[in-house]
């Protein structure tokens, strides 16, 4: 077949791009012999990596799954879904489709009560970010496994029972039974935090003792972050959260690159840096490239309209808002309208992290109280009392 090419116009083509001697590249290089000292971090699904510029060596912070009490936590906040999950599964599939699931769910949240206690919490998952609060937490995890394995049992006694209304009404919100209780609404918002706020406390306790000048800092976001539809732009990602709030909000939101089709290092084992180190080079020239093409905009185009980063400030939410289209502002530690709309919005928008809902928030206390979580007002713990024995 004849070719329906043209040799001479993709040599042109490949005179600016697609070539590593085009143009293009060498304006890459370029702008990246300015920033070769210039501090880069780099964060994937699971850990922060800091190349502090001039052949200095990296060094890798880990959060999220690899931390302690994270599974623990995400197990008692995943509770509320599962029970939906069950809902849903009973409406599509009929009948006795879901006592199988149920009566398994049921079992592993017995087990895990049994296995819950503040000894637990205190001496083997000792989180530094929940000293003080082991009791607390203890308590909370008691109370929600005991509720849903009531309405568990009530369910498989009678599956007319498990439907939307009584999922929101007796267990979601705690209004709907007889005796008074503590909605699990407030229990998600609690444990979400918990976690946002110990992952939160090691990263700005790490980024400080870097001191990073933050003016001159580049930020690459690679990979996939939670689902693969989530976290691909600044302000739905719970990482770019915790950086903007570590710099003091000094790091300009535009020195943060989203990538999530770039390469990642694997969780370095035994402090085997060898895989981090040699992805640097491909992290500056991602972070270089894309700066290069931005910094063409203002000398082109002098005079239009200049490009800003939207999304900044959380919309505020009020009694009677029906739809909302990005994540509420939460106004206080009580602000339970904002916190369970959040719930909603992240379970609804697919570019929000599920466990992200209330993260940015842990980390903004934390920086108002100068990292001190003893300081912070945990939503849906601190001002609530679980019972428990029930």
């Amino acid at each position: 077949m004849a070719s329906q090419e043209s040799p001479e116009l993709i040599a042109l083509f490949t005179t600016y791009t697609a070539s590593p001697d085009s143009i293009g590249s060498h304006l890459t290089q370029a702008t990246a012999s300015r920033t070769v000292d210039d501090p880069l971090i780099v964060a994937t699904g699971a850990d922060l990596a800091l190349y502090p510029g001039g052949g200095q060596d990296p060094s890798v912070e880990g959060f999220r799954l690899s931390t302690r009490g994270f599974k623990e936590l995400a197990g008692i906040s995943h509770l509320p879904p599962a029970l939906a999950s069950l809902v849903n599964i009973r409406a599509v599939r009929g009948e006795g489709s879901w006592q199988e699931d149920g009566r398994r769910l049921l079992g592993q949240v017995e087990t895990a009560r049994a296995a819950n206690s503040v000894e637990l919490w205190r001496d083997t998952i000792a989180v530094q970010a929940y000293q003080g609060r082991e009791q607390a937490i203890a308590d909370l995890i008691d109370y929600s496994c005991a509720v849903t394995a009531r309405y568990l049992r009530t369910a498989l006694a009678d599956e007319s029972y498990l439907n939307p209304k009584t999922l929101r009404e007796d267990y979601l919100a705690g209004t709907g039974t007889d005796e008074p209780g503590v909605p699990m609404n407030h229990m998600m918002i609690a444990t979400f935090f918990l976690t946002g706020m110990d992952i939160a406390h090691r990263i700005l306790r790490w980024f400080d003792a870097h001191q990073i000048d933050w003016t001159r800092a580049m930020v690459v976001i690679a990979g996939k972050q939670g689902r693969v539809t989530a976290g691909v732009t600044w302000n739905t990602s719970s990482v770019a959260a915790m950086i903007l709030g570590a710099s003091g909000r000094r790091l300009p939101v535009e020195r943060i690159y989203m990538a999530p089709h770039a390469p990642v290092f694997a969780t370095p084992q035994h402090g085997d840096l060898s895989e981090v180190k040699a992805l640097e080079p491909t992290f500056r020239a991602i972070w270089n490239n894309i700066r290069a093409t931005q910094e063409l905009g203002p000398l082109m185009f002098d005079g239009y309209p200049r490009y800003v980063p939207g999304g900044a400030e959380a919309p505020d939410l009020h009694h009677g808002h029906t739809e909302i289209s990005d994540m509420p502002k939460i106004h206080s530690a009580d602000d339970m309208l904002a916190m369970v709309t959040r719930l909603r919005v992240v379970l609804e928008d697919p570019r929000q992290l599920l466990s992200g809902c209330v993260a940015d928030y842990a980390v903004e206390q934390l920086v108002a109280n100068d990292n001190d979580p003893t300081r912070v007002i945990v939503p849906g713990l601190d001002r609530v009392t679980y019972p428990t024995g029930r």
